[in-house]
């Protein structure tokens, strides 16, 4: 199969529903450079932030070459924690004719990472979403001057 452009997308959510009911932070990346935001806070009657704006090329291949860096696609979920009452974070990638998607709970610090059976593959998950959260943060925060919690 020829890669494409088109055959690429990503999307990351994490959240969980509480006090303030459901309360989260979602973003994907197509393969024609269309990023879309979205968090969602309660508190203090917030309300829901959409953003979508369009990246060229050199952040696309920017954020290819994280995926690649981190080698989550090496990874599985099948040990991680499952998610919980405290909240979900989902990964999917579809990138080189791969398909993935990984599920698990919601991670507060480092240390729930050490103390899981898989803490090597966890570790990369928890790394390759502190990047791609930043990226992404920073880029709709340049386009929109926003400051996003």
């Amino acid at each position: 199969m020829e890669n494409s452009s088109n055959d690429f997308y990503l999307r990351y959510y994490v959240g969980h529903k509480g006090k303030f009911g459901h309360e989260f932070l979602e973003f994907e990346f197509n393969g024609n450079g269309r990023l879309r935001y979205c968090n969602n806070s309660n508190y203090k009657n917030d309300t829901i932030i959409r953003k979508e704006c369009g990246v060229n090329k050199i952040v696309l291949d920017e954020l290819k070459r994280i995926i690649d860096d981190s080698e989550i696609l090496k990874e599985s979920d099948e040990h991680w924690p499952e998610a919980s009452n405290v909240g979900t974070q989902e990964l999917e990638i579809l990138y080189n004719g791969e398909h993935i998607s990984f599920q698990t709970s919601k991670i507060g610090a480092i240390q729930e990472v050490n103390d899981c059976d898989d803490a090597d593959g966890l570790r990369v998950f928890y790394y390759l979403t502190q990047d791609l959260k930043c990226l992404v943060l920073s880029i709709i925060s340049l386009h929109f001057k926003i400051k996003p919690i």
